[in-house]
């Protein structure tokens, strides 16, 4: 029997098929072409020749999952669970929040899966978190339990109110209240939020900047253009004062992980930036932080592994 997965974004849903716990026959399908996500996967499995045996699906979303109704985030997509489980003719459907996914996965990550970033040894049986920016800034928490298991809880880490630790950082915050009012963590750590982030750094600073879309941003930052590599650094600052924060709230001795669609590719510039020292720049709680492991997950489908725990465990 089959399963089907499927990691469904704010911009790409990405499918499998399970078999035995092998991934097989992985699609990534671009978002905008779709009315909805019964569509898409419905069109994934058409492509990929509509397996009749298909048992189980497990299904991860950029957005809450609180009731039959699940209503996305940063795509006008909505479904019903039950209709859903009908149309995929399947026994069982799971469908969770991405980064409740995710959470599942540090269960099944393995040491090339990650990059190490600065040092700390941690407690393996101490709480773990994952973020990360993608279209949104994503959340999820991973917690021990009594019997000796574990537990992923969902979490909306990205949409906390936003925190300066510098003049700096609370000028920008100030022009981005200015404009949309309540600044959460995601407004200005997240793809849109980066090209947000570099347009009122330049206002802050008294200078003229082209609109630019986040892709061009990293690139130029990567390139050594000063004025986007500025706006990159705050970002990534901006990330470490955040994590900082969920792990100081969470407990999370086990590791923080830093997933999501944009780290990965910028692993170079995050390695030297200064996310290590803002992360744990948190006064008489320092040490505490530099105890803290601090990992990057550079798998290519990270949220896959989480789904297959998801199915493993119900």
């Amino acid at each position: 029997m089959l399963d089907l997965i499927a990691d469904i974004g704010g911009t790409n849903t990405r499918c499998a098929l399970v078999d035995s716990g092998r991934v097989t026959a992985v699609r990534e399908l671009v978002n905008q072409r779709f009315s909805g996500l019964t569509e898409a996967l419905v069109h994934y499995l058409a492509e990929v020749g509509r397996p009749a045996r298909l048992r189980h699906a497990a299904l991860c979303v950029a957005g809450p999952v609180l009731t039959d109704q699940v209503t996305m985030v940063n795509i006008d997509w909505a479904f019903s669970r039950a209709r859903l489980a009908r149309t995929l003719g399947v026994e069982r459907l799971h469908v969770v929040n991405d980064f409740t996914a995710l959470a599942w996965a540090l269960l099944r990550l393995k040491p090339q899966d990650l990059r190490a970033l600065g040092e700390g040894l941690g407690d393996p049986r101490s709480p773990r978190i994952v973020l990360g920016p993608g279209t949104g800034l994503g959340t999820g928490l991973l917690v021990p339990c009594d019997d000796g298991g574990w537990s992923a809880v969902a979490a909306e880490g990205g949409h906390v109110t936003l925190a300066a630790a510098d003049e700096r950082e609370a000028a920008v915050i100030a022009e981005a209240r200015r404009e949309h009012g309540h600044v959460s963590a995601e407004r200005l750590v997240s793809g849109p939020g980066l090209a947000l982030l570099y347009r009122l750094l330049a206002r802050v600073e008294g200078r003229s900047v082209e609109t630019l879309d986040p892709a061009e941003i990293t690139a130029r930052a990567l390139r050594g253009d000063t004025e986007a590599d500025a706006a990159v650094e705050m970002f990534l600052r901006m990330l470490a004062t955040i994590a900082g924060n969920l792990a100081l709230s969470a407990g999370a001795r086990g590791g923080v992980y830093l997933a999501g669609g944009i780290l990965p590719r910028m692993l170079e510039r995050l390695q030297r930036s200064g996310f290590r020292e803002r992360f744990s720049a948190k006064g008489r709680y320092r040490d505490y932080l530099q105890g803290i492991p601090v990992f990057v997950v550079t798998h290519e489908h990270p949220a896959f592994p989480g789904l297959i725990q998801l199915l493993t465990n119900r």
